[in-house]
């Protein structure tokens, strides 16, 4: 019975495309017991045979490691006390190693170094600076594989406090701080794209598939924890990224740096970015940047000294120049935006409207655009119906245009369900919909909005 058992075992794991390299007798018999066990989560039972299976057949099958990071997990957050948690989390670490090891082309090593330097920082093993070390060999020997929310808020954490103690110079940290942005908007941005159809399917009240519904569900969560981290690194860099600050530490170096084109890029974009744009420094920059390289970077900051100066007109040609060139969507979102932001001032709502569409064509997880949006709506509700039942309909579409920034955006979420929910009250009841026989109609939005809102189903 019990050969019968590891053979229909064996066959199941050859069948998963789970590699046996030292398939021998003993390691399918210790691995059957070990599979079987923490499939069910007997980790107690499973334990003697994952140590064995880990010193006689640590190239068994990559289910050992699967498997044994939840065993150990379990373990951790049972200890008994401080020692025997130590313990088990120096044997985590160990696994993580041994994974690496042995099943090189089937892990993620960005992925796993980072969880390596977590456990250590979690778990204050070591100092300050290995442990940020930890973190940076992630970044360098695979950056494409690290991209765990807290693991980037620790790494960039870390090196604010080494700063701090006078342990590394704040360039770095301006350094760090602009990659790990870029690391969390792309994640942002790719989640943000990927849910977008799913949430249009859902407001226009198409029920989801289990598939669509779990995928759904796990962007949301991504986005939120995106959203909270890039906070969190925003308020850590707090006043270390300060006018103040930067002019000197930009200027002592003008100098031995004017001719070196990244830097000029880097300290101009550092200081347009916390708005140190009228100070001298900035003029400078700009003049020599333009002189080095005219690109979209110069055309944005020329607008910038143009805006500064008052001249408004000029400012808006020079931001759209800069956005027809720029190459990198985050930056040509940005630039969308602020030429929005100026038209929506001026109750351009239409033209404000399609700027706010480019700004999220580039950048999906713009959530602040949708806000806008919902906001222009709402404002011009008076203007969209011919009826009152016409006109209060389009808070309908403004309060589903509100609920997506929640969702793309995790640092607007709070505020962008209550405006949702005030424009929502403000739509036609559920008792006027059902008097005038609405449910479920269209209603035509006459005016610079266009389309339609459809009346919700009782």
């Amino acid at each position: 019975m019990k050969t019968k058992i590891t053979l229909m075992l064996t066959g199941l794991l050859l069948s998963s495309s789970l590699v046996f390299s030292q398939a021998t007798e003993s390691c399918i018999i210790t691995g059957s017991d070990f599979i079987e066990n923490a499939k069910i989560r007997n980790y107690e039972a499973a334990y003697a045979p994952f140590m064995k299976l880990r010193k006689e057949c640590p190239a068994w099958s990559l289910a050992l490691y699967q498997h044994g990071e939840k065993l150990l997990k379990s373990r951790i957050k049972k200890a008994s006390d401080a020692t025997q948690k130590k313990t088990e989390v120096n044997d985590l670490i160990k696994l993580y190693e041994e994974r690496l090891h042995h099943y090189p082309s089937k892990t993620k090593k960005g992925n796993i170094l980072t969880k390596i330097a977590q456990l250590k920082y979690d778990n204050k093993i070591g100092d300050m600076i290995s442990q940020y070390l930890g973190f940076h060999k992630a970044q360098t020997e695979d950056s494409k594989n690290f991209k765990s929310p807290k693991g980037l808020y620790t790494y960039f954490s870390l090196l604010v406090d080494l700063h701090k103690g006078e342990q590394k110079e704040a360039q770095e940290v301006f350094d760090l701080y602009d990659i790990v942005i870029l690391k969390i908007e792309t994640e942002q941005n790719k989640w943000a794209k990927r849910i977008a159809p799913l949430t249009e399917k859902e407001d226009i009240g198409e029920i989801l598939s289990q598939k669509e519904a779990k995928t759904l569900k796990k962007g949301d969560q991504f986005l939120s924890n995106y959203g909270i981290i890039k906070g969190s690194v925003d308020a850590k860099l707090g006043d270390i990224a300060d006018c103040k600050n930067l002019i000197p530490l930009f200027t002592k170096d003008f100098e031995a740096m004017k001719n070196d084109l990244a830097w000029i890029k880097k300290a101009a974009r550092r200081l347009s970015a916390k708005d140190c744009t009228d100070s001298d420094l900035f003029i400078t920059l700009v003049e020599q940047l333009d002189r080095l390289d005219p690109s979209a970077k110069t055309k944005l900051y020329l607008g910038q000294l143009e805006k500064g100066k008052g001249n408004m007109g000029r400012a808006l040609q020079y931001w759209e120049e800069s956005a027809q060139m720029e190459t990198d969507p985050n930056a040509k979102a940005s630039l969308y935006y602020r030429i929005a932001e100026d038209k929506r001032s001026k109750g351009q709502y239409s033209q404000a409207k399609r700027y706010y569409n480019k700004a999220l064509a580039n950048k999906p997880s713009f959530g602040i655009c949708y806000l806008r949006i919902a906001d222009m709506y709402a404002k011009s509700a008076n203007s969209c119906g011919t009826t009152v039942f016409e006109k209060r309909a389009v808070y309908w579409l403004a309060a589903q245009t509100a609920r997506k920034a929640a969702r793309v955006d995790a640092s607007l979420s709070r505020n962008a369900k209550a405006t949702a929910n005030a424009y929502q009250k403000r739509a036609p009841s559920k008792t006027e919909i059902f008097q005038g026989g609405m449910q479920g109609k269209r209603i035509p939005l006459r005016c610079w909005i266009g389309g339609s809102v459809k009346v919700p189903n009782l």
